[in-house]
């Protein structure tokens, strides 16, 4: 509203306690001055009156707009570098999974609810006997078990059909390892073709965290065990097209992913021929 009045000529002057609290950005501190100094609109403040026509004036209102941004620049280095020193300790608080709560002394603790605890283990043993999230997410979906779900900020915690998602969420987050961690994501800014800024966040890999702390709290399962579910969940991944290797799949095949090319090294392929394709090779 201030920009726009000054742009239609019927400010005559702005008073401020300090004109640096205009605004934090230095361009939109030069947006400003640039139509105070076409429509002769001056600037005050608790120092002196200014004119930002004037180049002296014009001076020394850009060296504050510039101390302000830097001003902002220091508050927000301190107000991270507070949540890294806590991080670092393994005493921030932030967001926790389903299964999972704060007691009175801020300490990470299972949620008291028997029914989502057993809920959660289930999802494990369902994977230590099955060796797949998707077959655990279809075994738990065929005999109509459900999983507790609990949106971001949210208290309440709800039910739901199993999907592969949620299971995957339980299998790869370190905090039902009894691990915190911090720094596990990182978001990626950019313009799209029409301008507009999109921000993406995406996981960053296991030595790029910049807090992990094992043994943390009670987790479901051992950080060793977790990590057996990672390499577990890696080697899953369907493998390029003439490369074994991958989850176990259907077929009467026995070797698929073991036997290697005696020439060049590569992991052979399974295939299946006849009639009834039902002829390994």
């Amino acid at each position: 509203n201030l920009v726009a009045d000054v742009g239609l000529g019927k400010v005559g002057i702005v008073f401020g306690i300090e004109v640096s609290r205009l605004a934090r950005n230095n361009a939109d501190w030069y947006q400003l001055l640039d139509l105070c100094a076409v429509t002769d609109t001056l600037i005050a403040d608790g120092d002196g009156l200014y004119h930002p026509s004037d180049f002296n004036d014009r001076l020394v209102l850009g060296l504050k707009g510039t101390m302000s941004e830097a001003e902002l620049h220091l508050i927000r280095h301190r107000l991270t570098a507070g949540l890294r020193h806590k991080a670092a300790k393994g005493e921030l608080r932030q967001g926790l999974p389903v299964g999972f709560v704060y007691d009175d002394e801020d300490r990470v603790v299972m949620d008291p609810s028997e029914a989502v605890i057993e809920a959660i283990a289930t999802v494990f043993r369902r994977f230590d006997e099955l060796g797949t999230a998707r077959q655990v997410m279809l075994s738990l979906r065929g005999d109509g078990v459900l999983i507790p779900r609990r949106p971001t900020g949210a208290k309440r915690v709800g039910w739901a059909p199993a999907t592969y998602p949620a299971i995957h969420d339980f299998l790869t987050n370190p905090t039902y390892a009894g691990a915190f961690v911090f720094g596990r994501t990182r978001t990626d800014k950019r313009l799209d073709d029409s301008g507009r800024l999109i921000s993406r966040t995406r996981l960053l890999p296991r030595e790029q965290w910049q807090v992990l702390i094992p043994g943390h709290h009670d987790g479901f399962i051992t950080w060793e065990r977790f990590e057996q579910i990672q390499d577990q969940l890696r080697a899953n991944w369907r493998p390029p097209r003439g490369h074994g290797g991958g989850a176990v799949r259907e077929g009467t095949a026995l070797l698929q992913g073991i036997v290697r090319c005696g020439r060049c090294g590569r992991m052979m392929q399974t295939t299946y021929s006849g009639t009834k394709g039902n002829c390994p090779r």
